[in-house]
């Protein structure tokens, strides 16, 4: 979450944080803590429940659908066989991909090759006739 910030932004965080609460800032540390704590207590004795309930060790990651049954109720001859069809639409298609991707390269060779230098000088525009000299 805080990957990209530099230790100037951090430091302008905590001033900002220190002018808003002021002398209260460490116990708002505390207390946003403590409630981290509860959430993080309560998260694994759902996970627990759930995997006593359900017979299987259940890690927090798990409970997304999709590696719930990838991981809980499919063998791997069994995901594999649902796999085997899509592998090769997908080499199919990855070979179409690249087909148009060097596609793409040659007409930027060429393009490249066809130069402002290398094109025939556009016609000079003529000279205004001047009316009044008639």
């Amino acid at each position: 979450m805080f990957e990209n910030l530099n230790w100037w932004e951090i430091a302008a965080l905590l001033m900002l944080a220190l002018l808003i609460f002021g002398e209260r800032l460490p116990k708002v540390i505390s207390d946003g803590l403590r409630m981290l704590r509860g959430l993080r207590a309560m998260a694994q004795n759902a996970t627990s429940d759930l995997s006593r309930e359900l017979g299987t060790d259940i890690q927090l990651q798990d409970l997304h659908p999709k590696a719930f049954i990838r991981k809980h109720l499919l063998s791997e001859d069994e995901e594999d066989a649902l796999r085997k069809p899509l592998q090769g639409l997908f080499e199919d298609v990855k070979s179409d991909i690249n087909g148009v991707k060097d596609d793409l390269t040659d007409v930027g060779k060429a393009a490249d090759l066809s130069s402002p230098a290398s094109t025939p000088a556009a016609p000079k525009a003529r000279p205004a006739i001047d009316m009044d000299a008639t």
